[in-house]
């Protein structure tokens, strides 16, 4: 006979007992409990056991003296086939086998090290990462300027009582509820201290700019409180990495950036509310000639895929780093509005849906229109910078002559005159009248 149910997060088969099962009787324990059942083979089929009855008294004794706690053990018959189900209950305290700690992922029971760790040890004594007191750390590590950008930044939001923000710092880190007994908590290192990197490892940005995945040709390590990490990299990423499309209306310069800024920062925002700062990964952002790749260290809530997190739309934000001061800032979305918001503001900058995946943490994936798209037909060809130069010199001068050019923009002749045919191709530049007493004429 079969049993109904399938091996999943909270129900394994044996077919017969061996001692290191205790251990995946302490991962339902650390996890959401479950059932293990002996005499039945990985399909569900009940092929039974011959000595049940002394498993029946041998096996809670054993559980007892290893793991110490206590777990119902229930003899079954089916077809005159002994078989046992083992009910372990959820506990509100860790559980160790032989000194290790297990836990459920899937159908798997996984030993638990490192930061997976340390945040499942915090949860059992009803903490968070961030709320964990650090010592060494006072009032006199805070940054006064990280008090400024906060409440620069939440006054703008208009999420926050005025007054509240004219309390002195020491009163807003007490009602942001960052401190603990004579502490401070680690939330208040990411945000106010004046070197964050000192108590937290990994707490920066990295960007690269990359030709291929393994030719970087650049890069840039963001650090400071999350404030600025976050206006620094909008400001590198728009400036340094991203190289703008480039028209003009009339001798207005217009430039067109392939990916939306306002998408942007709210997929960085994103990363910034939502990372694992216990993992001490970095946010890394990679930038190629045709999109950009945005990777930051995370969990998914138990049986969630990133199919749930693109439906989600809750307003509780899930695991932020940081919740009290983002939230009250105006920061804190869930991820499934934060992707929604995304997806929605890139479709209406240049109708490209931003791409998702889970790989360690969540990838967000800018691909690029290029020229000769959609996009590109409406915006032209990339001018260099000198050819800028030209246009504008042109603009106010149009009889100025290659050689005057020449002195102004800081390159030969010759150059000028290569430059000046490339934005005639390109319909930007004609020539009115003959070379020497005719004129330019800037086109639209």
């Amino acid at each position: 006979m079969k049993l109904q149910i399938s091996e999943s997060q909270n129900i394994e088969f044996k077919q017969s007992w061996k001692d290191e099962y205790i251990k995946w009787i302490s991962a339902f324990g650390n996890s959401d409990g479950g059932k293990l059942y002996i005499g039945v083979d990985d399909e569900g089929e009940i092929i039974g056991i011959e000595n049940a009855k002394k498993l029946l008294e041998d096996i809670p004794n054993k559980i007892r003296d290893i793991l110490g706690i206590m777990v119902d053990v229930n003899l079954k018959i089916s077809e005159d086939k002994e078989y046992l189900e083992i009910i372990t209950d959820k506990y509100p305290y860790p559980i160790s086998y032989k000194g290790s700690y297990h836990y459920r992922s899937g159908s798997s029971t996984q030993e638990l090290k490192g930061a997976a760790l340390d945040k499942f040890l915090l949860s059992r004594q009803g903490k968070k990462w961030d709320g964990v007191p650090v010592p060494y750390f006072g009032f006199d590590d805070l940054d006064p300027f990280a008090f400024k950008l906060f409440r620069e930044k939440a006054s703008k939001k208009k999420r926050i009582d005025i007054e509240f923000l004219k309390e002195n710092d020491e009163v807003l880190i007490d009602k942001l509820h960052l401190i603990d007994g004579d502490y401070l908590k680690r939330a208040a290192t990411l945000l106010f201290a004046k070197e964050p990197q000192k108590y937290v490892t990994g707490s920066s940005i990295k960007i690269g700019y990359f030709k291929s995945n393994s030719d970087l040709v650049y890069q840039d390590v963001i650090e400071g409180n999350l404030f600025e990490q976050v206006d620094k990299t909008m400001e590198l990423i728009f400036t340094k990495y991203l190289k703008a499309l480039i028209t003009y209306e009339g001798v207005q310069r217009v430039e067109s950036f392939p990916v939306s800024e306002l998408a942007f920062r709210e997929a960085l925002t994103n990363a910034v509310v939502h990372k694992d700062y216990g993992s001490q990964h970095t946010i890394q952002i990679s930038v190629y000639d045709d999109k950009l790749l945005m990777w930051n260290a995370g969990d998914l809530p138990p049986h969630w895929t990133i199919e749930t997190l693109l439906q989600k739309h809750s307003s509780e934000p899930h695991n932020p780093a940081i919740a009290y001061p983002f939230f009250l800032a105006g920061y804190i979305e869930s991820w499934g509005r934060g992707i929604e918001k995304i997806i929605e503001e890139s479709k209406k900058f240049n109708g490209v849906t931003p791409q998702f995946r889970w790989q360690n943490g969540l990838w967000v994936e800018f691909y690029f229109n290029k020229v000769g798209d959609k996009v590109g037909d409406k915006v032209g060809e990339i001018l260099t910078e000198n050819q800028v130069k030209i246009l504008k010199k042109i603009a106010l001068n149009p009889k100025i002559s290659a050689n005057e050019l020449s002195g102004i923009v800081g390159i030969s002749s010759r150059k000028i005159e290569e430059n000046i045919k490339k934005l005639k191709d390109q319909g930007l530049l004609q020539r009115i009248g003959s070379a020497k007493g005719g004129h330019w004429e800037v086109l639209q």
